[in-house]
């Protein structure tokens, strides 16, 4: 097994390589955020540029090329991704990876934004280094803005000869439909419970939290691992106990201390919840907070579907804001006394 990927990729490696012989001109990588899937497509990119493709098809890591590229210099390759990627370095997916680092004086955006597509002009409109492909990695899709969306549609719809995009997305649902038609599809599936769970405490996460963090997230092996070193198990479990017992004076009682967390990060666990607790009313099963299945199937008996439906629409709504709140604190309050009011 090649260490450029996780080991749960090596089947889905296998198949990519059948694509090499009749390479697209864009291909869109999917899958569940905290898996890997952008570091999978950094390793096909270094591949595509090796000059002494390996029979498995990794890079050789030996030449030239593979040089260039791992000091992020190769002059056939740009990777394009928001600005919070480049200034913290957290890889795709990993919800909390900047829960513990000091707010910038400006905030890095988050959205990948239209300068950022057009720099790609004058690199697709020059000659190759070495007369070889030239390759543009693009991650994570969804943040792409509106207008850069537009931009980049326009290239993929005359795409430069000798040029392969590779993206990666944790939703397709938030990707233009045109965007989408141009793009050769390519699933990344999530890993084998057993296999996740092994992996993570290879990498030094307790036993007895491994399964948890897994579990809470979604099966994402990656984004459980960053979880467990955000040392926010406290925050979580303090949310977990509001949403078992929804109350208004526990909302306004705890908001401001779960206002210091990433939002989004609130916003996701509180999304997880309220899946386990329709799935439980409507089947009895849950998928990622075993620990309260009893909290969880008290609260299913007594709530209404239809505003339990409506407290899942709202949560959804809000992920979309979680970013650029006016106020953390009121934020995070009328998200609970929403919740409160569907649930309680």
């Amino acid at each position: 097994m090649n260490s450029a990927i996780y080991p749960w990729h090596a089947q889905a490696w296998q198949q990519l390589q059948v694509l090499r012989e009749r390479l697209p001109h864009a291909i869109l990588f999917h899958g569940e955020a905290g898996t890997g899937k952008s570091g999978f497509i950094e390793a096909f990119a270094q591949s595509l540029l090796c000059e002494n493709v390996q029979a498995e098809g990794f890079a050789c890591g030996a030449c030239a090329s593979c040089g260039w590229f791992v000091q992020h210099n190769h002059p056939d390759y740009r990777r394009v991704r928001p600005e919070a990627l480049e200034d913290d370095g957290a890889a795709e997916g990993e919800e909390g990876a900047d829960d513990k680092k000091s707010k910038a004086a400006k905030t890095p955006s988050k959205d990948i934004k239209i300068e950022q597509i057009r720099q790609l002009a004058d690199f697709m409109n020059i000659s190759t280094h070495r007369q070889g492909l030239r390759v543009v990695v693009l991650y994570p899709a969804e943040a792409l803005n509106t207008p850069a969306s537009n931009a980049l549609l326009k290239t993929l719809e005359e795409p430069p000869p000798g040029t392969v995009f590779l993206l990666a997305s944790n939703g397709l649902d938030r990707l233009l439909p045109t965007i989408l038609s141009r793009c050769r599809k390519f699933a990344l599936p999530l890993p084998e419970h057993g296999a996740a769970l092994a992996w993570l405490t290879a990498q030094g996460v307790d036993q007895r939290d491994a399964d948890s963090w897994l579990r809470e997230q979604g099966g994402a092996p990656l984004a459980a691992l960053a979880q467990s070193e955000a040392g926010n198990r406290e925050e979580l479990e303090l949310l977990l106990g509001i949403l078992a017992r929804p109350s208004a004076e526990a909302a306004l009682k705890h908001a401001d201390k779960l206002s210091k967390m990433s939002l989004s990060t609130i916003v996701s666990w509180q999304q997880r919840w309220l899946y386990d607790l329709l799935s439980v009313k409507m089947s009895g099963k849950l998928r990622y907070y075993p620990r309260y299945h009893k909290d969880l199937a008290a609260l299913a008996a007594t709530v209404h579907t239809v505003k339990l439906l409506h407290a899942i629409k709202n949560t959804n709504e809000r992920r979309a804001t979680s970013d650029h709140p006016l106020s953390p604190k009121l934020f995070v309050e009328a998200m609970l006394l929403d919740y409160a009011a569907d649930c309680s």
